[in-house]
């Protein structure tokens, strides 16, 4: 069985590519939880070959919109057949490349445009099973 992501790792905000625009909405609902727990709960999913968000972008954009430089994250290997991306909306396409191309070019997608899924265990469920729970205090990712 392979091993599909990492223990969390704490990065550099700056460091990562985001592939996909936020919905402010969203947004202000993350970021009012956040405040409230005063801590991050949940990684997001990164590839560890090129540093692209490939979920997460809320709680990404919460947290440089507190003005934290850090955030606690768990990477994949985006190259793994199991993980496939599929598209939100039907009859739309999506690829792999595609969400690589458009993080690090800086040309973001619309909002929920990728659904990222891992076939694990036979069956295909939404990557942030992967996203370990961190419970990281904010304090600790300025």
């Amino acid at each position: 069985m392979n091993t599909f992501a990492s223990n969390y790792t704490i990065v550099k905000i700056s460091d990562l590519k985001e592939h996909e625009e936020i919905n402010k909405e969203v947004l202000m609902q993350l970021k009012n939880k956040i405040i409230s727990d005063q801590m991050l709960k949940r990684a997001i999913a990164v590839d560890k070959n090129t540093n692209v968000v490939l979920d997460g972008h809320h709680r990404l954009n919460a947290l440089k919109e507190f003005g934290y430089s850090k955030i606690p994250v768990s990477f994949v290997d985006y190259r793994l057949p199991e993980i496939q991306v599929q598209a939100w909306r039907i009859g739309e396409k999506i690829t792999k490349s595609l969400v690589v191309n458009a993080a690090l070019s800086g040309e973001r997608l619309p909002p929920k445009t990728s659904r990222h899924m891992i076939f694990k265990d036979g069956v295909f469920e939404h990557i942030s099973i992967l996203e370990k729970e961190v419970n990281v205090p904010l304090n600790d990712l300025r």
